[in-house]
Order: C-alpha cells, then sequence, then structure tokens
C-alpha cells in the first residue's frame, strides 16, 4: 500500500480516462495505491481542490499559496484559517520560498510563507514546504517562526544533505518524487539514500515531473509505484517494507486523515 503525498488532482490529465478523475484514482487504486494529498497552490484553486477531498473517502486536501503566486496576492491570516478549517483539510501549504524562478519577490514569498507557518501552529496541521535555491532563508524562517510546532514535510525535494537533515532535526520529513529515477539527479540519489525510512514520504507531484520510464509525459498518481519502487532499489529495502513505512510515515504527520 502506497500513499501519493503530493498531487496535484485538479491539473492531471484526464484524457485517456475520458475526463473521468475516478478512473485515474482507481487505476492508482489498482496498483496498490491507497490515498492521495491534493495540494493547492493558489486563491483561485483552493475550492476546487477541497472539493475533489470531499468527493473521495481516500482523497485528503492541504490548502495555501505556492511561493511563486505569493507575489500575486496571498491569502490573509483569516483566510487561510477559514479555507484550513474545512473538512478534509490536514495540512497548509503549499508554500516556502523559491528562489530559482524569481529573486524578485523574496519579501512577499517569505511574508506569506511567516503567514502560513502560523496558522499551521495555531491550528496544529503540518505545512506542505517547497524549496528551491532559498537554502538559508527556508532553514532560517522554520527555526524563527517555530515551524517545529506544527512539523511538515518538504515536498519533491531538490536540496542537499546539509539541507535534509537540519529539516528532520526540525522534526520535518523528506519527500522523494519522481526527479530521483533522473540518472543526473546526484543529489537526489545521495539525500535518497540517506534519509532514515521513518521520516520518508514518496510523491508525485503530478501533473509534474514523471518518472522514468514515463518522462515528458503528463504524470499521473499511479505512478508513485515506479517511485517507490526506484527508491527501494536505490536504498537497498524491499518495496513492500518501503511502501508500509512510507504508509505509516504519511499518516503520522498527516493525523486529520487518520
Amino acid at each position: 500500500m502506497l500513499i501519493d503525498s503530493h498531487c496535484h488532482l485538479d491539473r492531471i490529465d484526464l484524457t485517456s480516462y475520458q475526463g473521468d478523475l475516478s478512473a485515474a484514482l482507481q487505476k492508482a487504486s489498482s496498483r496498490g495505491v491507497a490515498g492521495f494529498l491534493a495540494i493547492a497552490v493558489d486563491k483561485d484553486n483552493i475550492n476546487p481542490v477541497v472539493d475533489i477531498a470531499l468527493q473521495y473517502d481516500n482523497v485528503w486536501a492541504s490548502v495555501g499559496v505556492h511561493p511563486l503566486s505569493a507575489a500575486e496576492g496571498s491569502l490573509s491570516a483569516e483566510e487561510l484559517i477559514s479555507h484550513a478549517s474545512q473538512e478534509k483539510v490536514v495540512a497548509i501549504g503549499e508554500t516556502g520560498l523559491d528562489y530559482y524562478y524569481d529573486q524578485n519577490t523574496q519579501a512577499e514569498q517569505l511574508k506569506s510563507f511567516a503567514d502560513h507557518i502560523a496558522v499551521a501552529k495555531q491550528l496544529n496541521k503540518p505545512l506542505v514546504i517547497h524549496t528551491r535555491q532559498a537554502k538559508a532563508d527556508t532553514l532560517a524562517l522554520l527555526r524563527s517562526e517555530g515551524a517545529e510546532q506544527a512539523s511538515g514535510v518538504l515536498h519533491c525535494f531538490t536540496e542537499d544533505w546539509d539541507m535534509a537533515k537540519q529539516a528532520m532535526d526540525l522534526g520535518f520529513y523528506i519527500s522523494i518524487s519522481g526527479i530521483v529515477t533522473f540518472k543526473k539527479a546526484t543529489n537526489v540519489h545521495e539525500v535518497a539514500k540517506q534519509v532514515p525510512l521513518d521520516r520518508l514520504l514518496v510523491e508525485t507531484d503530478s501533473p509534474y515531473l514523471a518518472p522514468v520510464p514515463y518522462r515528458g509525459k503528463s504524470n499521473e498518481p499511479q505512478y508513485v509505484v515506479e517511485v517507490a519502487k526506484f527508491l527501494a532499489e536505490l536504498r537497498g529495502e524491499s518495496f513492500e517494507a518501503l511502501a508500509q513505512q512510507t504508509t505509516e510515515n504519511f499518516f503520522s504527520l498527516f493525523a486529520g486523515a487518520r
């Protein structure tokens, strides 16, 4: 049994399923994927993401504003609390910092990230964090804002082992996506081999970053199986053990999904 701990179910390509999300989720379920965390990234798709979670017993939602959307307007703390208090919402995010694509909105990103941390602490819901080329500021803000009180996950992790270790020291989990199957992703390989099994999650980030052998195609939740199989082989562990432990980790972190 696996959990896709990070997917954008409102954005996946359903062409081969005749537009039916239920069919895509059933395909994943038939391959042993037992649950899905649907992620919101901006004001416009929070309600659609929550609506999807409400339709399916094995789908939960996380609500927030992606750092690259923060400059266009983040949510106020009050708005975020209102959205995050809905049924089936088990986490806060996707939030964080991304200096790879945009270094001109650092102030807006930092404020939005701090607001998300405050709400996560207030509601006692974990954070779903996106971080890219913003190691120092991400770690500094997690510490200064007391994010360890909420815990959370650094999703689709592509940074170095030092960052992973510091995040885990604060109680955070590390989530590995299909990038781990890419030959040139050597830094991800090194981190993925070292993360303790009880701190590991797996995800697709679908419809993005499809794993080998589907690289370049639209990603979908069923492909978390390919991520987990590659990861188990890389780590020298059985697929069954990795699947079981990452699923237990998911429910430990996202307690509202139990």
